[in-house]
């Protein structure tokens, strides 16, 4: 679905990716792990068309995107839910949902949409009217998680999902990541919290400092001793795979 290929990015005299190749096949959920600053977000960045690629490509469904527009990637069926979850404190829940959905047209495909997500989220209808400045951590995440649904994406970009969120609201937001993979949408998931990220994910990318330092399934990655004593914390680390 996804194919990156030899990938470079440079901010400036900064090389932030150094050629990275991975791919995202149809239906998994593949996450892409490491310390902070290690590319993970320039990866969806350069994904995304909001950062340049030096040299290399990026592919979806068979069609170069490594130069195409923002919108016209997204109008393609890519979507993401950002770092920090953006969402616009002084619309309500239901208007920031609607943005999502500003390249549809079909009124009865977005009345669909809003009834997955509102399934998905129930916490989000009982707030629809109010303004998403005044929920909470976990709730602005699920919001963010569900305006970039609205865009009914083939491919959902996730940046930090866990990000500033309690340790009971990070099981949740994971279960509710394995949900919506599991209703056809296939998933990029970055995030920081790597025991998580491999327990739910089939296949894992690790990048350090530009480059992938190693890939793999990602059962097979929650037991590499390598990644348990950088990301894991050490041998002993436990997961919520079974």
């Amino acid at each position: 679905m996804l194919k990156i290929d030899n990938l470079v990015v440079s901010y400036g005299p900064i090389n932030a990716l150094k050629g990275i190749s991975l791919e995202v096949r149809q239906g998994e959920i593949v996450t892409l792990i490491g310390s902070n600053g290690a590319g993970k977000s320039t990866t969806l960045s350069a994904i995304t068309g909001l950062v340049r690629a030096q040299s290399g490509s990026i592919r979806f469904l068979g069609e170069d995107i490594t130069r195409a527009a923002p919108h016209r990637i997204i109008s393609r069926g890519i979507s993401i839910s950002p770092e920090g979850r953006e969402v616009f404190p002084a619309l309500t829940v239901h208007e920031n949902l609607r943005l999502g959905a500003y390249t549809r047209k079909d009124k009865a495909s977005i009345e669909q949409a809003y009834e997955r997500v509102y399934d998905l989220f129930p916490r989000l209808k009982e707030r629809m009217g109010q303004t998403a400045g005044t929920l909470s951590g976990g709730e602005q995440q699920m919001l963010a998680i569900g305006r970039a649904l609205m865009s009914e994406p083939k491919l959902l970009l996730l940046d930090e999902p866990s990000m500033g969120l309690a340790p009971n609201l990070v099981l949740m937001i994971f279960e509710l990541i394995e949900s919506i993979n599991k209703q056809g949408t296939t998933i990029l998931l970055i995030e920081q919290n790597a025991n998580m990220a491999l327990s739910v994910a089939n296949r894992a990318f690790v990048l350090e400092t530009g480059r992938i330092a190693f890939s793999g399934d990602a059962r097979t990655l929650l037991q590499d001793d390598r990644v348990r004593s950088a990301y894991l914390g050490g041998k002993g680390a436990q997961s919520r795979r079974k």
